[in-house]
C-alpha cells in the first residue's frame, strides 16, 4: 500500500507557528513519525507540502494510478478551496482529511470544509496523532 501525505500552507512551519494551537512537534518530526507507523502496517508514505492551492491540486491528480490512499490537511483552503474537493472527486482514490486543531471550535468560517465532501473521513482535533488515525483509518478501508 502506498499513502500520499499532502499538507497545506504553513504547515511546514509547525513547531514554530502558533506552538499554544498545533504543538511543538516540526514538521519533518511528524513526517517521520508517520512514515515509521505506516511501515508498521506495512504502508509506504510520499509526503508533498506546499503553500500553493495549485500545486496541492497537481499533486492530488499526480497521485492518480500511484497512491492508494491520500491524507490531506488543507490548511487554510480547506475553507475555500472547491479545485481541492474538484482533485478529489476525479481521482477517486479514498481522502482522509485532518486538522491537527478543532476547527470546530474555532473561528465560524474555519468550520466550513469543502473538502470534507469528497473524503471518507474526517479526524480533527486530535493533534498531529491525528495523522496516524487517519492512516489507520485508511489503511483499514483498504485491506478491507
Amino acid at each position: 500500500m502506498k499513502l500520499l501525505i499532502i499538507n497545506g500552507p504553513n504547515l511546514n512551519l509547525l513547531g514554530l507557528r502558533e506552538p499554544g494551537l498545533y504543538g511543538r512537534e516540526t514538521y519533518d518530526s511528524l513526517c517521520a513519525r508517520i512514515a515509521e507507523h505506516a511501515e508498521a502496517r506495512g504502508a509506504e508514505c510520499e509526503f508533498y507540502q506546499s503553500n500553493h492551492e495549485g500545486d496541492l491540486v497537481d499533486a492530488i491528480q499526480g497521485a492518480l494510478g500511484d497512491a492508494d490512499g491520500i491524507v490531506i490537511n488543507p490548511g487554510a483552503y480547506t475553507h475555500t478551496s472547491i479545485a481541492l474537493l474538484d482533485a478529489v472527486n476525479a481521482v477517486k482514490i479514498p481522502t482522509v482529511e485532518v486538522h491537527i486543531s478543532d476547527v470546530n471550535a474555532r473561528e465560524d468560517f474555519r468550520k466550513i470544509s469543502y473538502i470534507r465532501a469528497g473524503c471518507v473521513a474526517s479526524v480533527i482535533g486530535h493533534g498531529t496523532n491525528g495523522y496516524l488515525e487517519a492512516v489507520d483509518l485508511l489503511l483499514d478501508r483498504l485491506e478491507a
